[in-house]
């Protein structure tokens, strides 16, 4: 297991390995052969970033008994793109527009792709995670499906800071049962497994890669269990999953 960040210090932003609260400096990113630079900080002393970059983000719908409700559980995994310019840093804010009436928190496992991967079979789709982190698909659920909803959900899940994603990817978890937990000023709101998902990380990355090749840095969003509540500004969102670690964000 090995734990992975996205850091700036100094003006330079750098990936790099987390031994307990360190970070090792690395020369290259994430999908090339790694190599330390012998340069290493504490982590309280850097400021940590989404920890990759990804050329494209996907997000699966209703991927949770606990979250369908009266719905009907989809026959394959519900697919739908959240813009990059949406993705935001661990502690930075969620930046709620004026105008958008119900924004709400959605806690989630996301799985980080390794290598490029079309047309996959399940072991080949198993193959390409690099790791997990942990994700908040915030959305507004006025626009999503309210009285102002739009065609698509192009606002509803994409506007800027409406997808927070970190703060470590790890690899070798067992990430098909690890526990998540949304909590919202110290209140716990979401609490389930992800066992529980309809569909797990290599089924959805087998269905997704028929249609789209992943490359390496892309993200999914895997989906979020139970309810969810609107967001208030000056409240303060955690998403934390077992091995992780605890993505927070402030709510403006």
């Amino acid at each position: 297991m090995a734990k992975y960040a996205r850091f700036e210090t100094d003006d330079t932003q750098s990936y790099g390995i987390v031994t307990g609260d360190q970070i090792a400096e690395l020369q290259s990113g994430l999908f090339e052969p790694m190599e330390v630079t012998g340069r290493s900080f504490p982590l309280s002393a850097v400021k940590l970033l989404t920890p990759c970059t990804p050329s494209k983000i996907l997000a699966v719908g209703l991927n949770y008994r606990s979250h369908v409700g009266d719905r009907k559980v989809p026959e394959t995994p519900e697919i739908f793109y959240k813009p990059v310019s949406s993705l935001q840093n661990p502690d930075d804010a969620i930046v709620i527009p004026p105008d958008a009436l119900d924004a709400h928190f959605e806690g989630e496992l996301v799985a980080v792709i390794g290598k490029t991967v079309s047309k996959a079979t399940r072991e080949e789709a198993e193959a390409a995670v690099f790791g997990v982190t942990c994700g908040n698909d915030v959305s507004d659920r006025n626009w999503q499906r309210g009285a102002g909803k739009d065609l698509q959900w192009w606002r509803a899940k994409g506007c800027d800071t409406f997808g927070p994603l970190g703060p470590f990817i790890v690899t070798g978890l067992n990430y098909s049962d690890l526990a998540l937990t949304t909590r919202v000023n110290g209140q716990i709101l979401q609490e389930q497994r992800t066992s529980d998902l309809i569909f797990n990380i290599p089924e959805i990355i087998r269905y997704v890669s028929q249609y789209v090749t992943l490359v390496p840095g892309d993200v999914i969003y895997t989906g979020t269990p139970g309810n969810t509540r609107r967001l208030q500004p000056g409240g303060v969102v955690e998403v934390e999953i077992e091995g992780i670690g605890t993505l927070r964000n402030p709510v403006k």
